[in-house]
């Protein structure tokens, strides 16, 4: 756990988030500022700074985390209409917490955003 991180202290409690999902090894939890209806971070609890800083030993972890958008689809009714995965690398790829993070991204195009 970094102390300096946001989603590291969302992981510890230090930080309220709106929880989605939770097991031993991820969390999910949804965008304080969502870009679609539905906005969901996925994370690894281990702090993983970035897809640049991945290695072989981490591979099991990402893949859960895709096993976890997965499941959020089916829960949320949009497993068959879609929905978007998406994961930012570095500054010039838009990554602003340097802590790995999916984002769930549903919801028709064009539907306002609501924090309901």
């Amino acid at each position: 756990m970094s102390q300096t991180c946001t989603f590291c202290r969302i992981v510890a409690r230090e930080t309220p988030a709106d929880i989605e999902y939770e097991d031993a090894e991820v969390l999910a939890f949804r965008d304080l500022y969502p870009k679609a209806p539905v906005h969901i971070l996925i994370i690894p609890k281990r702090h993983i700074e970035s897809v640049a800083t991945l290695t072989p030993a981490d591979a099991e972890l990402v893949g859960k985390c895709f096993l976890v958008a997965r499941r959020l689809g089916e829960a949320k009714g949009v497993a068959d209409r879609g929905y978007r995965v998406n994961c930012h690398c570095g500054p010039e790829g838009g990554q602003v917490v340097y802590h790995l993070h999916l984002h769930f991204l549903a919801g028709k195009r064009g539907e306002p955003v609501s924090r309901a």
